[in-house]
């Protein structure tokens, strides 16, 4: 009887203990301000609503998250500054999977106009792809980077597209005829203008 009542007491004090520590202890973090979207946001794998409120607590609230969660569309897919940040996100959260330029590796390519998963041709659909995982090794991403960085990562996947702009259906039909398919090497300046500059990841 005594040893069941030092386990418990053993157990209960290391719950005590990681409730305590919160995240540094592998706890939960507290939640951060309810967020909520007027876009239906939905895993790809289960078909489940994504709950954004398990998102990071930064990055919740620039305009560019606000207008995504109103409307279901990037509004980074062309601003500079925003594709600046985006790319240095994939080379570091997505090109080891993908490839440097979405080309595929053990992840599939991103550059064409195949998509795995159909919700891949719309912003909200992308998104989700990214917030709440895929099948196989593509995991949620919703605890590494931030609402804006996915937006961010997300519009420079669409940069990086190279197939024929009538398949691009995220774009609208004057955004299709003005379409110029990436070209290695293009780059943007540090301080390009834009809805993102002197946010997050610089």
């Amino acid at each position: 009887m005594m040893k069941r009542w030092t386990a418990l007491g053993a157990s209960l004090g290391l719950v005590v203990t990681v409730t305590a520590l919160g995240p540094l202890a592998g706890g939960l973090a507290p939640r951060a301000t309810a967020q909520s979207s007027s876009v239906d946001l939905r895993s790809v794998v289960t078909g489940e609503r994504l709950d954004l409120n398990e998102a990071l607590p930064e990055g919740r609230d620039t305009e560019g998250v606000k207008r995504f969660l109103a409307t279901g569309r990037n509004p980074y897919l062309f601003d500079a500054s925003c594709l600046k940040k985006g790319e240095q996100t994939f080379l570091a959260a997505c090109s080891g999977c993908h490839g440097h330029v979405g080309e595929g590796k053990i992840g599939p390519g991103l550059n064409d106009n195949y998509w795995t998963y159909p919700q891949g041709t719309t912003d909200a659909g992308l998104f989700s792809i990214v917030f709440g995982g895929a099948q196989a090794q593509m995991g949620p991403q919703s605890l590494s980077l931030t609402l804006d960085d996915i937006l961010q990562v997300t519009a420079w996947v669409r940069h990086l597209y190279t197939g024929p702009a009538q398949d691009a259906e995220w774009l609208t039909d004057e955004q299709k005829a003005s379409l110029k398919p990436y070209k290695l090497g293009e780059t943007f300046p540090d301080d390009a203008p834009g809805m993102c500059r002197g946010t997050g990841k610089s």
